[in-house]
């Protein structure tokens, strides 16, 4: 029977039965970030002592990661919590850090205990709120433009065949005009998006809630859409029947705009190679003269240069967009520090 591809996403990815829930988690069929190099885990860990200390080194420092996977990220960092020692700080980090996974997933057997594994974000946050990968994978609707008007598209579950449905809502028609003009035929409805992001930085209190995703930006939509499907390493047409993933890219423009009228502070977005670049993961090859005095050591940074230039090519991971949003504290506090490429104020104010 077809039905509206949010509601189809939802049972998908996220039912008893979904991709992300009953599976072995996204590490077995593509390749994120989180799972590229332990590099990317290092440099977010600067950005936690930096954020750590613009906040005047808070008795209690949170970070969560929504859409945690099966928490690989998490144990990254709560590892190198533990052994980076930072003498500015009055009381460790280690001792006052809570690291939060918010997951459907059942709780992996092996996560350290440290870890909390719940299914909802944490109120009241200070500190830091990732999304890594987590928006292109929330449920929306797809819609086609039919003479001037917008209707949504139908899909059966089972084939994945689409069908042409009802118009779409007043609110969804409002979104698709500020956010996917024409000349689009087909259309990816981001609203679920930004109020998933927009409600993920209303629990942030005082901190940086960060969105690291692939997308576009409202003068680059891509005309025919970009859901599509992921499987055992491979790209797979998006059949919503649970045997694969089923992504879409984001519109971050909107998701952006969505989260810094909640925040009421400016935003900046950029590529991760800068980003990365900014946090010191930069992929340059180590000097010459370094193989010399330290061959091994030249090996090791030869190695690391190689891992980082993955993460920062920009016909690949490096392309993705890091979606930075401060939540009560100045801008210049976290952007000024870190120095990713474009500010942006906040829409309306």
């Amino acid at each position: 029977m077809s039905m509206r591809w949010r509601g189809a996403m939802q049972s998908a990815l996220y039912g008893a039965e979904g991709f992300f829930v009953s599976g072995t988690g996204p590490a077995a069929h593509f390749r994120t970030s989180v799972h590229a190099s332990p590099i990317f885990a290092s440099a977010l860990l600067r950005l936690v002592h930096q954020l750590d200390a613009a906040l005047g080194f808070p008795d209690q420092f949170d970070v969560v990661d929504v859409g945690a996977g099966r928490g690989e990220l998490l144990h990254a960092l709560s590892v190198g919590a533990t052994t980076v020692a930072v003498h500015t700080a009055p009381v460790a980090l280690a001792r006052r850090v809570r690291f939060t996974a918010v997951e459907l997933a059942p709780r992996p057997d092996d996560l350290p205990q440290q870890i909390i594994w719940t299914n909802e974000i944490p109120a009241n946050l200070t500190g830091l709120l990732l999304a890594t990968e987590w928006l292109d994978n929330v449920p929306l609707d797809l819609a086609s433009r039919t003479e001037d008007r917008w209707h949504y598209l139908l899909v059966d579950p089972a084939t994945g065949n689409e069908t042409t449905g009802e118009p779409v809502s007043h609110e969804d028609a409002a979104w698709l005009r500020t956010w996917w003009p024409p000349p689009a035929q087909r259309a990816e409805i981001g609203r679920t998006r930004d109020e998933a992001w927009a409600d993920a930085v209303g629990h942030v209190d005082r901190g940086l809630a960060l969105a690291v995703d692939y997308g576009h930006l409202r003068g680059e939509r891509p005309l025919g859409g970009t859901l599509t499907g992921y499987r055992g390493g491979r790209q797979v047409r998006p059949v919503p029947d649970g045997s694969c993933d089923v992504t879409a890219q984001v519109a971050i423009d909107a998701v952006a705009s969505a989260g810094a009228r909640v925040a009421r502070c400016a935003y900046s977005l950029g590529s991760q190679r800068d980003g990365l670049r900014a946090l010191g993961a930069d992929g340059g090859r180590p000097p010459l003269s370094l193989a010399a005095r330290d061959p091994a050591g030249y090996v090791r940074a030869l190695a690391e240069a190689s891992a980082a230039a993955e993460l920062t090519d920009p016909a690949g991971l490096g392309g993705h967009w890091w979606l930075w949003q401060p939540v009560g504290l100045p801008t210049e506090e976290i952007l000024v520090r870190n120095r990713p490429p474009e500010d942006r104020s906040v829409p309306g104010s």
